[in-house]
């Protein structure tokens, strides 16, 4: 078959087949209904079929006229939708970060507040969500995920978190621990991911004792309270209910300010990365490949401190 028949043939027969007439495909498109008809006409001879045809007063779409005006829906979709990519890119000053509540909340949301007071003309919006978002169709413009297998086109690998040990000083009581083994002696709390995340669940106190080759009692854990949340399991132990194995990311604030302490800097890396993921139109926005490499700087920062 020849090269595409004219675009005008395409649309004219695309707009027909949804409005359902030549004269209001006509009236959508400002033309004739003569000039309806010629198109259609010319993309029947080009095709060798025929797409529609008269039952009465009313014109219908034949088998083949089904099937092609269904492909060229999507490419006329797909088109009015790259318009719309480009207007985001070229007009819009904001961005949309998406990412896991906990790394909103824990890490993200922190260090964001030095990118906005240094680039008031490009502000953030954070939004803390478990669903991976389609970066492109969901106006998103940057992706922090945890997987090893991004379904992302465009990503760049941050960090492997690490747990360890944490609790609020006011747990201990003033008790100074000498074994890690002490810490079971206390209220243990455990996280536990929603199902979508089962196959990187944060590893349990089981795992991290057999880990760290500290002797755990026969059920570690097994009474411990369970949160779906990592962020809500860490603002637990910040209330003194017991011992948490907080990602070391996660707790950084915390451990700053004194709000947790780790009597034993015994770590456990995480089975997968945390990795930046971004639309490529995003980019084109003033200041998106700057904030694209600060993210990945923040990044890399952690990486080192992950490490140590």
């Amino acid at each position: 078959m020849p090269g595409l028949p004219h675009l005008r043939a395409m649309q004219a027969f695309e707009a027909v087949g949804r409005c359902g007439s030549v004269r209001r495909a006509a009236e959508e498109l400002g033309v004739s209904s003569g000039a309806i008809s010629q198109q259609v006409r010319r993309i029947e001879e080009h095709l060798g079929v025929a797409l529609l045809e008269r039952r009465g007063r009313q014109l219908e779409l034949t088998s083949w006229g089904r099937v092609y005006h269904a492909e060229l829906s999507k490419g006329f979709a797909q088109l009015a939708h790259a318009g719309e990519v480009l207007a985001r890119a070229r007009n819009s000053r904001g961005f949309v970060i998406s990412s896991l509540t906990t790394v909103t909340n824990k890490w993200l949301g922190p260090r964001l507040f030095e990118w906005t007071a240094e680039h008031p003309g490009a502000p953030v919006r954070l939004v803390g969500t478990e669903i991976e978002p389609d970066l492109t169709r969901d106006n998103v413009d940057f992706r922090l995920y945890f997987d090893d297998a991004p379904r992302h086109g465009h990503y760049a690998e941050l960090f492997t978190d690490c747990i360890l040990p944490a609790c609020a000083p006011s747990l201990l009581q003033g008790r100074e621990l000498t074994r890690p083994e002490e810490i079971f002696d206390y209220p243990l709390l455990q996280i536990s991911w929603m199902e979508s995340f089962a196959a990187h669940q944060v590893p349990g106190w089981a795992e991290w004792a057999s880990h760290c080759g500290v002797v755990p009692p026969p059920d570690p854990g097994g009474s411990a309270l369970s949160f779906a949340l990592s962020s809500s399991a860490i603002d637990a132990a910040v209330a003194g209910r017991g011992f948490v194995l907080g990602q070391l990311a996660m707790i950084g604030e915390e451990l700053a300010s004194g709000r947790l302490v780790v009597p034993f800097d015994l770590r456990m890396p995480l089975s997968v990365p945390y990795g930046l993921a971004w639309d490529r139109a995003s980019l084109e926005k003033p200041m998106g490949r700057a904030l694209r490499d600060w993210l990945v700087a923040q990044g890399r920062r952690q990486a080192a401190l992950c490490t140590r």
